[in-house]
């Protein structure tokens, strides 16, 4: 591969993280009868910036061949997703007394799944979404969209258009964007004087300590630690001024950052404190990259061990959901059909295509019960909880759980 430079500070980047092969667009799922179609595998090489520890992989397709008319992701599906959006509305409604006379603007806003509880408030809103089919689905539910990709330009588009955000929301978006520097330009154009932006993404130190290499796919092109986020949001005059530690995609940050000029919201704490935890784990440490990628090829032969042995023991294994992070895995373990039989997704958008690139079927959740397989693999791993509840009646077919990170675990 040739070289290329850090997204951020334009630093040759030469420390890989870890090589996942080559693997397929994780959200490009085959419908059946496109089988014959040959599908386009792309290098999946994640490096470390030496210079501000910014992890990130190398831009392999155009982005609007990811977030196209046909991406699959409805974050309505998710009963957990909802939840945690109800919950971060009434959190920011009673720190910041959000109402009538704020706009709220949500970047990558999906479905409407999150801005639908500010509207039932009366706030107003604005989602910014690239993808037409799932932007569509907000419009119809009565949220106002724009399909577009968020950067300067639309920042200044909006501004022209007399919109600036009270509240700029960005959660999972962060590291789905090529020019991260644009889009954080973009943030201060949009931004009120004395506007609020919260931002959520997968957490860097918990990959990096629980082998969470899943999250590693072509459409997230940066895996972000506070350290590497406040340099690139100070660098473009904004400020973190508080950071909370929660729990989506396995462990997550949400950081608050206003402009550097607005005093209006004191530095907490939290911020210090966890930069100096992430200083302490390693994010600035070359040396400390260098171990991920031991830690992800032992658990990729534990996975396969499992596997393997229950095929030899005529055990029958099926999987538990479609995510982007479960093409991740199952392509870089090599499993196909000979291992998996089929996998099933609660979603209608995903139901009777096939996995990229393994091409697994999937079906809809009801087909476990029909065929009483002897193990569940659950490849949306952080969710596993919300998946056990909605399939309580596996354990009455004899059948049993199994997460493949951080750990292979069958769970009782």
């Amino acid at each position: 591969m040739s070289s290329f430079n850090c997204r951020f500070c334009n630093t040759t980047l030469t420390q890989t993280v870890v090589d996942l092969g080559a693997s397929p667009l994780a959200n490009s799922y085959i419908a059946i009868d496109k089988t014959q179609d040959a599908e386009p595998f792309f290098s999946l090489h994640a490096f470390v910036c030496d210079e501000c520890f910014l992890v990130q992989v190398p831009p392999m397709a155009p982005r609007e061949d990811i977030f196209d008319s046909e991406y699959a992701y409805f974050s309505s599906y998710s009963t957990s997703v909802l939840k945690h959006a109800r919950e971060y509305v009434d959190q920011m409604v009673a720190r910041f007394q959000f109402g009538s006379g704020h706009q709220v603007i949500e970047i990558a806003s999906n479905d409407g799944y999150l801005l639908k509880n500010f509207k039932e408030r009366g706030v107003p809103v604005l989602g910014i979404e690239p993808c037409a089919n799932v932007a569509a689905v907000a419009v119809e539910a009565g949220i106002p969209s724009r399909v577009q990709f968020f950067g300067a330009e639309t920042a200044r588009q909006l501004v022209d258009d007399g919109l600036t955000a009270d509240l700029l929301i960005g959660n999972n978006v962060l590291a789905h964007v090529p020019n991260i520097n644009d889009f954080v330009a973009g943030i201060k154009i949009v931004l009120s004087a004395t506007g609020i932006v919260t931002i959520e993404f997968p957490h860097l130190m918990k990959m990096l300590e629980l082998n969470y290499y899943d999250t590693i796919y072509h459409e997230h092109y940066s895996y972000l630690s506070l350290y590497s986020v406040e340099k690139i949001f100070a660098h473009h005059g904004l400020t973190i001024f508080d950071v909370d530690e929660i729990r989506p995609q396995g462990g997550s940050l949400r950081i608050y950052a206003r402009h550097a000029e607005d005093q209006s919201q004191p530095v907490s704490l939290r911020v210090g404190e966890l930069r100096a935890r992430e200083i302490e784990g390693g994010v600035n440490s070359v040396q400390r990259y260098s171990k991920f990628s031991e830690q992800v090829h032992r658990t990729k032969r534990d996975l396969l061990r499992f596997l393997i042995n229950a095929k030899e023991m005529k055990k029958t294994v099926v999987a538990y959901g479609a995510p982007a992070k479960g093409n991740t895995l199952l392509n870089f373990c090599g499993v196909g059909t000979d291992l998996i039989e089929y996998t099933v997704d609660v979603s209608p958008h995903k139901q009777n295509h096939l996995l990229p690139g393994t091409r697994i079927p999937i079906h809809a959740p009801q087909k476990i019960a029909e065929t009483k397989p002897d193990y569940v693999l659950i490849l949306p791993w952080n969710i596993k909880d919300e998946i056990i509840s909605q399939m309580s009646e596996v354990k009455g077919l004899g059948s049993q759980f199994v997460v493949p990170l951080p750990n292979v675990e069958v769970v009782a």
